[in-house]
């Protein structure tokens, strides 16, 4: 049993995340602002009323702790943010004065285009979501810098378009390389690999990729 800490909870993914964790036998700690509102309750769930743009409202909270998830996330709002920037910076801190090692943090597949993606995606991307996201997706891409720099055993994901659907465990992966043609992936299937790579090392310091 591994114990977990994890960030972004109250999102779509978060929740998936969470309750796979559980599921899976992990022990999990998360930090979220209005902790009546979560929607689940376990024995093994322990929930933290702070704010990751707050450093000392849940630093000694990731004492103990052999992982973090991270999968903090705006919605669907078009405004400048900080959030992801800020708040990996913090998390990051918080680790360190920890002495935990393990991180693995959402970020977005549309962040950079690439040959891989074909046509259709990379014009869709490029023209499309880069400029209606660009708030979004330049403190995305800030984030990744920071963990980048970082000397933790750090895995970035990033997903294509992310769907509600029921889980499958039946999708395609991609480490140190570029997905072919990615497209979608559901909630459910990325928490899967999420926490599925959590003791892989041929992950760490790598972005991997993932689609069906």
């Amino acid at each position: 049993m591994e114990r977990l800490i994890i960030f972004g909870a109250t999102g779509g993914t978060g929740q998936e995340v969470v309750k796979q964790a559980l599921n899976n036998g992990h022990k999990v700690t998360i930090v979220v602002r209005h902790p009546l509102s979560f929607p689940l309750q376990h024995p093994q769930l322990k929930i933290v009323q702070g704010d990751v743009l707050q450093l000392s409202t849940f630093a000694p909270e990731m004492q103990g702790k052999d992982a973090v998830i991270s999968c903090l996330g705006v919605g669907r709002s078009r405004a400048p943010t900080v959030l992801y920037s800020a708040g990996i910076e913090n998390i990051i801190s918080a680790m360190e004065m920890a002495g935990v090692n393990r991180l693995v943090c959402i970020s977005a597949g549309a962040l950079y285009v690439n040959n891989q993606m074909g046509f259709f995606i990379r014009i869709l991307t490029k023209f499309v979501l880069q400029k209606i996201l660009k708030e979004m997706y330049a403190d995305m891409r800030l984030m990744e810098a920071i963990v980048g720099k970082s000397k933790l055993n750090w895995t970035i994901v990033r997903p294509p378009m992310l769907k509600d659907k029921p889980f499958t465990g039946i999708y395609r992966t991609a480490i140190t390389e570029h997905i072919k043609s990615p497209f979608s992936i559901g909630r459910a299937d990325l928490a899967h690999f999420m926490l599925s790579i959590l003791g892989d090392s041929h992950t760490f310091g790598t972005k991997a990729e993932l689609s069906y």
